[in-house]
């Protein structure tokens, strides 16, 4: 499982030109999986997310996660995350898990995240063409794989 995690000031997904999910401030989770992804790379990732400590403190300070903060988290399925460019100009997402296998995860994900957080976890909509919107802080972005706990 990879994941990109976003410092918002706020996100929004919009499908079909309608605001289907937005937060205020918090983290924008873009979430990728492969078809041998199970339970521990979901339960791992989901409390990394919430205690990464990257929000700031009263002295401006990257010291306190999303949940110290009641912070807002938005999740986006992203499957474009295991591209692959070894070969040529054109990726290949042969990695990424299909959708089939991919929306329970991505539900699963979700899930565990809300049950950590303490509170629904908006979503985009899975398989949808989506936009993506976001005012990242800071800005702060990483990038984290569950088979590579760095």
């Amino acid at each position: 499982m990879r994941v990109v995690v976003q410092r918002a000031a706020s996100a929004s997904v919009t499908v079909g030109g309608s605001v289907v999910s937005s937060i205020g401030p918090g983290l924008l989770v873009l979430a990728g999986f492969e078809a041998d992804d199970g339970e521990a790379d979901l339960d791992w990732m989901a409390g990394k997310i919430v205690r990464l400590r990257l929000m700031a403190d009263e002295n401006g300070v990257m010291n306190r996660s999303v949940q110290e903060v009641g912070g807002d988290i938005l999740a986006v399925s992203q499957f474009t995350l295991y591209a692959s460019v070894k070969k040529g100009n054109r990726p290949s997402w042969s990695r990424a898990a299909r959708g089939e296998v991919s929306g329970p995860l991505f539900a699963r994900f979700v899930a565990k995240l809300s049950a950590e957080l303490g509170k629904p976890v908006p979503t985009g909509v899975f398989g949808a063409d989506m936009q993506v919107a976001l005012i990242n802080d800071g800005p702060v972005t990483l990038s984290i794989d569950s088979r590579q706990p760095e």
